[in-house]
């Protein structure tokens, strides 16, 4: 036993301390964000907006297409200005994730 407790403190440690860093801010209980993803050198706001939309359950389950791609095809946008994405997340029980596509 006694030669097992520095690897178990030690297995215990890289558990705690892995995977803590992340892109955006996540809540523990909820999450609601938005954030940007890109942006280009077209002038101009962007007239139109094209969205897509994925889901989450329970973190094990996830639908949908949130690619660029198909949000600007939703708004009918052949030039993009800037990506943005949201997301809300409670407890990783249900997740929404959403990304706008601004541009012409």
């Amino acid at each position: 036993m006694k030669q097992r407790l520095p690897l178990l403190m030690f297995l215990v440690g890289v558990a705690l301390l892995s995977g803590c860093a992340t892109t955006m801010p996540v809540g523990a209980l909820y999450t609601e964000v938005q954030l940007p993803i890109t942006a280009t050198e077209a002038s101009g706001s962007g007239s139109k907006v094209g969205t897509a939309t994925c889901t989450s359950i329970l973190s094990l389950l996830a639908t949908g297409d949130c690619s660029i791609n198909a949000a600007a095809k939703s708004g009918g946008i052949t030039k993009i200005h800037h990506v943005d994405w949201q997301a809300r997340n409670i407890l990783g029980l249900y997740g929404e994730y959403h990304v706008s596509v601004h541009g012409d």
